[in-house]
This record gives C-alpha cells, structure tokens and sequence, in this order.
C-alpha cells in the first residue's frame, strides 16, 4: 500500500521537480479548489477518490495552450507512487494538473473576476468554502498575479463584516428560546435538534468575529478546533450538545454566547452591549438577546444600502444546501437583495 504524503507535499514535490523547468512564460502554481488537501484537512481516507499531486497553473490567456503542453511534456506518471492522472465512477481519465487564465478559472470557481472591484452581492453570493479555496492552499510560484487576488479576497469589506455578524446575531435570537420551550412540552428531540442547530450557529459566529472563512459542514467542526474561540465556546457547546436535560443543555448554550458575546464586545466594532445572559421576557428561559448585538452592529454601518436589507446574512446563513451553494445562482440571488 502507498504510503500516505498530504497533498500539499505531493503537490510541491510535482511543481519542484517536474513542471518548474518546464514553464518558462510567467506563472503561478498552486493548490486550489475543490478538495480536503488544500485546506490541509486530508488523510488516509481522503486518498479514496481522486486524490494525487494536483496543481493549478496560471498563465496568460495566450500562453495557455503552450503552457498545457508544456505540462503534458514532461508530466511523470506518479509522484511518490501516486498517480497524476485519474478517474472514477463517470468522471473520466485526466490529469491532476489544470492550466488556466486566472481571470476565467476564478469566474468559473467563485463567479466573478476579483482582479476588478468586487461588489456587495459578489460577496454575500460566495459561499464561505468557495473563498476558502482561493484564500487557503500552498502556493508554490507567483509572479504576482495569484497574491494580489487572495489579498482582495482575504476578508469582507468592513460593512459587509459587521452586516455579516450582525445577520448571524440575529438567527441566534430567531431560536435562542426554543431549547426549552420544545423540551417543557415533552419535546425531549427537538430541544436537541435546536442545541445542536444553535451550536452549529454560535460556532459560524466565531469564524467571523476572527475573520476567518468557515469551510463547508464536513470540515466546520476541524476548523473551529483551531480559532481562539475553541478554548471558552468549544467546551460549553461540547456540554450543552452532551446534556441530558434542557436545563444543562440551556446552561451550555448561555455559557457559549456569553463567551461569544464577550468576544464581539472586545472587537471594539460596535457600541458595548451588556454580554450577560438574562431572562427571556417573563419565560423560564436564558438568552443572550441575540437581537441587541445585531442592532448594535447595523447602527455602525455606513452602506446605505447594506442599512436598509433585512438582516438576512450571505448565501450560506441562509442555505446549507450543496445544491444551492455550488451552482453560484447570482440571477436568483439578486432578488433576496434588493439594491445591491
């Protein structure tokens, strides 16, 4: 059995030893796109399916037919006993390596060239995991081209930041209350289902309070292991996720968006909110008050008109599924912000 090398290694043995010499226009290589590899979460079981040493190579749009050839010339078979070439089930046989204009292979990847001004409903349309195949990723040679695109995509404008935050504030506060409610009725799976629905909403707010992209379902869990907030918020929404009452769970869940809270209000980017927990009206039930955050971050925006949409959040706060975050359904998408 081969033994397992990350794909970045694989990727940076195939560039430095095979294509370096081989281009000689100007260029960037890199590991981008789709794939676990490039966010450095793979493994042995990420060598399943179409894993190899991969590469995309950037060139000018007149250079890149010579630059494919150039590729296909001297493009070994395998790389420490991995395959450059693959398939698998109806994808057909290619190689790992794709020559590319960067202008096009963005379009294609995030729906529009970020070498020109980006516009608001560029950004609220990209899912998360898309920027993060463009920001993250080793990159092996650049002349330039590659780093001035992942520096304007490093992170959202600070009005679409705050908008952001305060549109993730405010699905919190939709449900905040709901953990108990559902379990005072005898509802014992459905204050779960809402801990853990709450929980998945309090970590995607800690990736923006550190402004950092959050990756798609699969990877969230890796990723929010490594912010700053896995220390105070990862422990209790461990507990509120293990609790087996809902006074437990709503412990848990208050414990995080105190330290949440207490997060934001260190930012220093909105007007200081009290990030104590606090009676639900007269109900039995703690909250954070999920609204008053999200007011305090649309009293600081300056974009007209960001102030005026409702708090609705980019495409993946309001959908989780891969069929509507992968097709990047601008024309669909336009509706949802009027203005923009």
């Amino acid at each position: 059995m081969t033994e397992h090398v990350s794909g970045a290694d694989l990727a940076r043995r195939l560039y430095a030893e095979h294509l370096a010499a081989a281009l000689s226009m100007p260029h960037a290589a890199a590991l981008l796109g789709w794939g676990s590899d490039v966010l450095g979460f793979d493994d042995e079981r990420s060598t399943d399916h179409g894993f190899g040493p991969r590469l995309v190579v950037f060139v000018d749009a007149n250079d890149v037919a010579a630059a494919a050839d150039s590729v296909e010339s001297v493009l070994p078979d395998e790389v420490a006993g991995w395959p450059t070439r693959f398939g698998w089930d109806d994808v057909p046989v290619t190689h790992h390596v794709h020559v590319a204009e960067l202008g096009a292979w963005l379009v294609g990847r995030i729906g529009f060239d970020a070498r020109e001004p980006i516009a608001t409903i560029d950004w609220l349309s990209t899912p998360q995991q898309r920027l993060l195949e463009v920001t993250e990723g080793a990159v092996f040679h650049d002349d330039g081209r590659l780093t001035n695109v992942r520096e304007a995509l490093r992170w959202y404008p600070h009005d679409v930041w705050l908008w952001l935050i305060a549109s993730q504030w405010r699905r919190i506060a939709q449900e905040e209350s709901f953990a108990g409610r559902t379990a005072q009725v005898g509802d014992d799976l459905g204050s779960r289902i809402l801990a853990a629905r709450l929980a998945r909403d309090v970590m995607r707010l800690c990736f923006l309070l550190e402004r950092r992209y959050a990756p798609y379902a699969k990877w969230l869990g890796s990723a929010f292991a490594r912010l700053e907030s896995a220390r105070d918020v990862g422990p209790a929404l461990a507990a509120a996720l293990a609790a087996d009452t809902w006074r437990e769970r709503e412990d848990g869940l208050v414990a995080a968006y105190e330290a949440a809270a207490s997060r934001f209000a260190a930012l220093g980017v909105a007007e200081s909110v009290d990030p104590s927990a606090r009676p639900y009206y007269s109900r039995p039930f703690r909250v954070i008050g999920g609204d008053r955050l999200a007011e305090a971050c649309l009293a600081r925006i300056e974009d007209p008109a960001l102030r005026t949409q409702p708090p609705i959040g980019g495409i993946d706060q309001i959908s989780d599924s891969t069929d509507a975050l992968a097709p990047l359904r601008r024309g669909a998408l336009a509706a949802l912000y009027p203005g923009l």
